[in-house]
């Protein structure tokens, strides 16, 4: 699949930050929201984070099938394909910790497909009028 840069810069951050809900006790008990937490960390703990999704996600964004992608709306996959790209940059794990790698990556994948913004048409060059 075709993502622009802005597409997987804001796939890789809606990961991010739903990884960050887990791993911040904060987050978790509601004492704060998870854009309160993203600010809260420096860019190196932002690039650590976002370095070891990309590893990850970005080899299997790539490796989506290609779709036409009406202005306005996100690129939608099925199931089956979402799968049959996470399954073929998962490796050579065996057994019960393939499986498991293998439904949590393509978890994330949805999650990451989600944060993806409505395609924009190219065309239709908007200039902001403080410009």
């Amino acid at each position: 699949m075709r993502f622009t840069e802005h597409e997987l810069t804001a796939a890789l951050h809606g990961a991010g930050k739903s990884i960050l809900t887990t791993q911040d006790k904060d987050v978790r008990k509601g004492r704060r929201t998870v854009d309160e937490a993203w600010q809260a960390m420096d860019r190196y703990q932002r690039f650590k984070l976002l370095d070891g999704l990309g590893g990850h996600l970005l080899p299997v964004l790539v490796g989506l099938p290609d779709v036409a992608v009406a202005t306005g709306e996100r690129p939608t996959f099925t199931d089956e394909q979402v799968r049959a790209a996470v399954e073929e940059q998962l490796g050579d794990h065996k057994g019960l910790r393939r499986r498991a790698l293998l439904e949590a990556r393509v978890a994330l994948v949805r999650i990451a497909l989600a944060s993806v913004p409505p395609r924009q048409d190219p065309d239709a060059l908007v200039v902001p009028d403080h410009l």
